[in-house]
């Protein structure tokens, strides 16, 4: 019997410590075992690639610019929390974009053409549009498999954006152990969804 296993024998709470205590000792060791998870959440959210990793990158610079001095158990909740604002500010300019752009292609002098940074129609491509609901089902299936606490982790903190110590309160449970629900939430989620592929 290894210590790990002698010690989880001996003491049940020191198998809680042991996990607790596994935390990454460098800020860019904490980004590498987060970068696939937070960018799948963003493009989930964002429903565009291309947005997603500008919305991780820049939530990675700013906890490295900004934070990298906290303790590592801090990185986490700042890292979500900032991507979680990245991503809301870009559906805030996207929605504004569409407006303006609405305006100034409203009817007016014939020949007039639409300005270059249009974006373009999201039902334009009807591939597109199959592939974006067939990976909704797929996520959705994913997420009713999950256990209950860890779908309820997931839901709160990534789909409706609360911190950890909200989700905590809602969740009838500690800051820890939301962070647990999550991580294993995310874990089988990227599991279940690269097995389907």
């Amino acid at each position: 019997m290894d210590d790990m296993n002698l010690a989880a024998a001996l003491d049940p709470d020191a198998t809680v410590a042991a996990r607790v205590l596994q935390l990454p000792a460098t800020l860019e060791l904490f980004l590498a075992q987060v970068q696939r998870r937070a960018f799948r959440a963003a493009e989930f959210s964002l429903g565009n690639a291309d947005d997603a990793l500008d919305a991780v990158q820049d939530a990675m610079l700013r906890l490295h610019q900004h934070y990298r001095q906290q303790p590592a158990a801090e990185w986490a909740p700042l890292f979500w929390g900032i991507l979680r604002r990245r991503i809301t500010d870009l559906q805030r300019r996207r929605k504004v974009r569409s407006i303006v752009v609405g305006w100034l292609s409203a009817p007016g002098a014939e020949g007039e053409e639409a300005p270059v940074w249009e974006p373009a129609d999201p039902l334009a491509d009807p591939a597109r549009e199959v592939a974006n609901r067939a990976a909704y089902a797929d996520l959705g299936r994913a997420l009713r498999a999950l256990p209950r606490r860890q779908r309820e982790a997931f839901m709160l903190r990534v789909l409706e954006g609360l911190d950890v110590s909200d989700t905590a309160r809602a969740m009838g449970c500690s800051d820890g152990s939301v962070k647990t629900h999550l991580s294993r939430a995310m874990e089988a989620l990227r599991k279940q969804l690269e097995d389907w592929k």
